[in-house]
């Protein structure tokens, strides 16, 4: 498994939908190279005791941003809320909630070269996490070597109707894919912070389902779904199994091809009652990837994470792909909790210009 060696783990090594393409540009070569947009449906109500803030950020992860946020207008960094985290390196536009009373002047708001509030209007309600439906991307690749114009055409329209492997991106293995070592050393009884033990729990979770998701591709059982898939209905949580219904496997499959329900792939944890398993030939490939990760999945058990199934397709019907000079184009819209890299990767390799050498 080149995707894993030692503690490292290489997301470049994870398999492609078939081949990995041949231009090789710079990405973040600038903070406006990546462009991020929450879209969030809530319809404000204008009034309320709670103040929604939409803000651009600038080269500040949203932590900082909370940070800088309070300190600007006298609250606690606790009490101000928000729906994800956004990158760093990236200019990213998002909401934020905090309390104010309803007969306080609102205060003045940060406007500079890092932190700008577009706008601010009440709501009854604050901000919660995952209220996001989804990120709306804009991302220019620089300066792109090698540049076969008609395989890139080739590519973006294959992602347009397939979508791209659901993978996990580069983020969740911490620096240098490291995160791994921190996994092993919790689950060997090290006792962690309760950071490093979420990034623990997170970065072995992750490496178990894009495990499943490479084999997945390598055995060409990708996009289509395969006998005993556990399927995930389109823009929900909901699972079933190909072996509880009545619907025959034709319909199952033509239903997948056009996005109503997706194959799933593991997020390893405590297995209850009701968890809903993969059988026949979905269960073979699962089972014996898992198998060969039986320390993060036995530790993943034992520490009490609650199994979950995530969808191994990830759509992105509204690609915009582009290319001028030697800059690649790419604007697309991806659900809340999925990754840009994993669209990236198919279409042009890059060098990620924020990540330290």
């Amino acid at each position: 498994m080149a995707f894993l060696s030692g503690d490292a783990v290489d997301v470049a090594e994870f398999a492609f939908v078939s081949s990995a393409p041949s231009g090789m540009g710079r990405l973040r070569a600038v903070p406006a190279d990546f462009q991020v947009e929450e879209i969030c449906d809530v319809e404000l109500s204008g009034e309320g005791e709670h103040v929604w803030l939409w803000v651009e950020k600038t080269g500040l992860t949203t932590p900082q941003a909370v940070e800088r946020l309070a300190q600007a207008i006298g609250v606690a960094p606790r009490d101000i809320g928000y729906s994800g985290l956004k990158d760093r390196h990236a200019i990213t536009r998002q909401w934020f909630s905090l309390t104010w009373p309803i007969k306080q002047a609102l205060p003045a708001w940060p406007m500079d070269d890092e932190l700008r509030v577009l706008e601010a209007r009440r709501h009854g309600r604050k901000l919660r996490r995952g209220t996001h439906r989804a990120n709306r991307f804009d991302i220019t690749i620089r300066d792109v070597v090698d540049f076969d114009a008609a395989d890139f055409e080739t590519r973006a329209a294959r992602v347009q109707r397939d979508g791209v492997p659901n993978y996990f991106g580069a983020q969740r293995f911490g620096h240098g894919g490291r995160n791994i070592a921190l996994s092993r050393a919790l689950f060997s009884g090290r006792r962690l912070s309760r950071g490093r033990r979420s990034f623990a729990l997170s970065a072995a979770r992750s490496l178990l389902f894009n495990a499943v998701l490479d084999a997945r591709l390598r055995a060409e059982a990708w996009p289509d779904p395969l006998p005993g898939d556990v399927f995930m209905l389109a823009g929900s949580r909901s699972v079933f199994a190909a072996a509880d219904t009545e619907e025959p496997w034709a319909s199952l499959r033509e239903r997948a091809a056009q996005g109503d329900i997706q194959p799933t792939g593991p997020m390893p944890g405590r297995a209850r009652a009701t968890d809903i398993r993969p059988t026949d030939a979905a269960s073979d490939i699962e089972d014996g990837v898992l198998a060969e990760f039986a320390e993060f999945r036995d530790g993943l058990e034992r520490f009490g994470v609650d199994a979950e199934r995530r969808a191994l397709r990830l759509p992105v019907s509204d690609l915009a792909a582009s290319a001028a000079g030697a800059d690649v184009r790419l604007v697309f819209t991806l659900p809340a909790g999925s990754f840009a890299t994993s669209v990236i990767r198919e279409l042009v390799r890059v060098a990620d210009m924020s990540t330290p050498g």
